[in-house]
């Protein structure tokens, strides 16, 4: 997901590796296939959602995986940080915007960034999982919902239209602080996304991040996108 990568503004800069290939695929297919669910559903085309979401289950399915396994960058381990470190880079943030020293740069997402991208990521997952088991009691069906009670069925068909509205909030947020970065901190967030590749001050003790295998990602992806399938099939 593209949140929270952050450098010093200094002259003398260098690049680095950031993002390997697979988290870049991931995150701009994911953006493709949640406008592709959200304006399906919006004009009724609920066949085209349904796809859509059961795509979007197969990707968060990788990248949950390929946060254990990955690159460096995309490890949750690189990133998921406790409220401690969290608290200390929002003050540091405070601090560099009165005109004080910025946060040392890191490569990858930061303490805040890394809230980000585990609150799309679990909000998504659970939307996707709610969208096998919703029904709107008229014409469409999820496709576990047969093998689900109807209170089952009914509770996941309420979770399914509430988090609909919650995501849409959490991606204007994410948006909202990828403008910021670029319009106030002159921090380009998205160029990375694309690149791979980072400008960090040439002095910052920062090295290139390892990365795996693309041939481990793509084996991650057929496992996932297989399970999602035999999973909509027994339905």
């Amino acid at each position: 997901m593209v949140v929270g990568n952050t450098t010093n503004r200094t002259k003398a800069r260098r690049e680095v590796a950031v993002w390997d290939l697979p988290t870049r695929l991931f995150h701009w297919g994911l953006v493709l296939l949640v406008t592709v669910a959200v304006v399906s559903a919006k004009t009724d085309r609920m066949t085209i959602h349904m796809l859509a979401g059961e795509a979007i289950l197969a990707l968060l399915l990788f990248r949950l995986v390929w946060g254990l396994v990955g690159s460096q960058t995309a490890r949750f381990s690189h990133f998921v940080k406790g409220p401690r470190a969290v608290l200390a880079y929002a003050r540091g943030m405070l601090r560099a915007g009165r005109g004080g020293q910025e946060p040392a740069p890191v490569v990858g997402h930061n303490p805040m960034g890394g809230l980000m991208v585990l609150a799309l990521l679990g909000a998504l997952t659970l939307q996707a999982v709610a969208g096998l088991f919703t029904s709107d009691d008229i014409l469409v069906d999820g496709p576990l919902v047969a093998l689900a009670s109807g209170s089952v069925v009914a509770g996941f068909s309420t979770l399914h239209r509430i988090l609909a509205d919650g995501i849409l909030i959490l991606i204007g947020v994410h948006v909202l602080a990828v403008l910021a970065y670029l319009l106030v901190k002159r921090d380009n967030l998205i160029r990375p996304m694309v690149t791979g590749r980072k400008a960090i001050p040439a002095d910052a003790p920062v090295e290139s991040p390892k990365r795996r295998p693309a041939t481990l990602a793509l084996a991650v992806l057929a496992a996932a996108a297989g399970l999602v399938a035999a999973v909509v099939q027994a339905g």
